[in-house]
C-alpha cells in the first residue's frame, strides 16, 4: 500500500508530537506501542478458497467499501507544497490465484503533476474481511519520467503473500497485530486495531463509528501511520508519524 512519500515526512507542528489527545473528534497521531511490541511478527494469515471471495458491491465492508465508481479525494499540506491523493474503486477486475479482485487506482500529485501512481488488488471473503492481493506501483521523479516500480507485487508470484487489510468485525481482533502484505524485503506492512467506537472531523465533514488502526512494517523503522476508518465510509484520515505529524485528510467522496 502507499507510503507517504519522502516529501511528505517532513515536519508538521512539533507541538503536536507532545499531545496525546484525549479528544476523538481530533485524533493526533500518538505512539502506544513500543518498539519491542511491533518486533513481534505475526504468522502470514491463511488466504481462503476462490469459492469463498464475494462481489463486495453487494454487502460492502462498512470500513473498508469497495463500491464500484466511488472516488476519495485526500489532501495533505507538505514541505513541498499541497499534495492530493484521488483513490478510485474502478469497474476493473484482476483474477489472483482464482480469485477476481477489485481493482483500486490510486494517483498522488504534488502540484498538479502526477508524482505516484498505483493499481492496488482488494477482494472480499464471505464473511466480510478485506484482503490485499497486490499492487502495481509507479513513483515518478519527475513529470513525464520513467516509472520506478519499487514496491510492485503480486500474490503467489515469486513467493509474495495476500494479507488482511480490513476485518469484517474490528473490535474483535484489537490489539492483535495482522499482516497486510508479504513480499520479502519488499512489501511486509503490518497492522493493528487501536481503537473502535470513536468520531472523526476532516474537511469532508463529522464522521462516527469509526475504527483507528496503526500500520507499520520492519523494513521502515520509525515509519508508523495512524488511519482512521469509518462505518459507511471507508479511509477519512491517515496520520503519518515520521517526522512529525502529516495528516492526509478526506476533502471529498463522489459516489456512484
Amino acid at each position: 500500500m502507499r507510503k507517504y512519500s519522502s516529501r511528505a515526512l517532513v515536519a508538521a507542528s512539533m507541538a503536536a508530537l507532545a499531545l496525546l489527545s484525549c479528544d476523538a473528534r481530533d485524533p493526533i497521531a500518538t505512539d502506544p506501542l513500543d518498539d519491542a511490541a511491533l518486533a513481534l511478527l505475526p504468522g502470514i494469515p491463511e488466504l481462503p478458497a476462490p469459492g469463498d471471495f464475494v462481489d463486495p458491491s453487494g454487502d460492502p465492508n462498512p470500513y473498508l467499501p469497495l463500491v464500484r465508481g466511488t472516488v476519495y479525494t485526500y489532501q495533505a499540506d507538505t514541505e513541498d507544497g499541497l499534495e492530493e491523493t484521488v483513490v478510485t474503486v474502478t469497474n476493473q477486475n484482476k483474477t489472483i490465484l482464482g480469485i477476481v479482485a477489485t481493482v483500486v487506482l490510486d494517483e498522488v500529485y504534488l502540484g498538479g503533476s502526477l508524482i505516484e501512481q498505483t493499481f492496488d488488488w482488494f477482494a472480499q471473503d464471505r464473511w466480510g474481511n478485506v484482503w490485499y492481493l497486490g499492487e502495481e506501483s509507479c513513483e515518478f521523479e519527475e513529470e513525464g519520467g520513467p516509472c520506478n516500480p519499487a514496491g510492485s507485487w503480486e500474490a503467489g508470484v515469486s513467493g509474495a503473500e495476500a494479507g488482511i487489510v480490513m476485518w469484517a468485525d474490528p473490535a474483535a481482533h484489537q490489539g492483535k497485530t495482522y499482516r497486510q502484505e508479504f513480499f520479502e524485503g519488499e512489501a511486509e506492512d503490518l497492522g493493528k486495531v487501536l481503537r473502535t467506537g470513536i468520531s472523526v472531523s476532516v474537511p469532508a465533514g463529522d464522521y462516527h463509528d469509526c475504527i483507528e488502526t496503526m500500520d507499520w512494517s520492519p523494513l521502515e523503522p520509525g515509519g508508523r501511520e495512524q488511519k482512521y476508518y469509518c462505518a459507511g465510509t471507508g479511509r477519512v484520515l491517515e496520520v503519518s508519524m515520521r517526522g512529525g505529524n502529516v495528516r492526509n485528510e478526506l476533502v471529498s467522496v463522489v459516489w456512484p
